[in-house]
């Protein structure tokens, strides 16, 4: 058995366009992860089981799990334009695949630069070495990598916050202890009972769920 040539251009550039669809398929994982709004969620829901110093509650598949139903709430506008701008006229023969991934591209292109600090696009379009004139022009190469060093540094400062009332609480508690001698009973162990209390009684879910929903909008 062997494979045949084709003289047809026609052929070849569907064979190149199966080609392309088969990589972006592989390379889904990583777009969906590194160009939406998921790294900043998983990141802060592991930020606040630390804090709270849950090892394994919840689970790693919860909080992936919600980072991706809330990282498909968020992108819903955008994966909604994409859909009617690009995937069904593309479907419908009514534009190129060209003209598809340009649609396509514009809608997340511009949820990235809305996400990304000033500072870290400047930076990444000093070091290509690129000249343009206005934010239109800043390919996708500069724009993603801005966007994720972004999104690490608000998930950071999101973090930071988190850790605080919690951080409080481990202190008081170390310090009640220390007061009473009780130098052997790890103050984790006592202080774990009143993070949860103070979570539960001031619906953290809700708030830190709203607060990153918000903050993306």
């Amino acid at each position: 058995m062997s494979i045949g040539t084709s003289s047809n251009p026609k052929d070849v550039a569907t064979s190149i366009q199966i080609v392309l669809l088969l990589s972006i398929l592989t390379l889904l994982p990583s777009i969906l992860i590194m160009m939406t709004s998921f790294t900043r969620i998983i990141i802060v829901l592991s930020f606040l089981r630390n804090a709270m110093g849950l090892q394994q509650m919840p689970p790693n598949q919860v909080l992936i799990g919600l980072a991706l139903f809330l990282t498909f709430f968020i992108m819903a506008p955008v994966g909604t334009q994409i859909n009617n701008n690009s995937i069904q006229p593309y479907i419908e023969g009514k534009i190129t695949p060209q003209v598809a991934y340009v649609k396509a591209r514009d809608p997340l292109k511009n949820f990235m630069l809305k996400q990304t600090r000033k500072n870290d696009l400047n930076l990444f379009v000093n070091l290509s070495k690129i000249r343009v004139k206005n934010v239109d022009e800043i390919p996708m190469r500069v724009v993603i990598p801005s966007f994720i060093i972004s999104e690490l540094k608000t998930a950071f400062e999101i973090g930071f916050i988190i850790y605080i009332p919690f951080l409080i609480i481990d202190m008081v508690v170390a310090s009640v202890l220390m007061s009473m001698g009780m130098f052997m009973l790890p103050p984790v162990l006592i202080s774990l009972p009143f993070k949860l209390l103070l979570f539960i009684l001031v619906d953290g879910w809700n708030i830190l769920v709203k607060s990153l929903i918000i903050g993306f909008r």
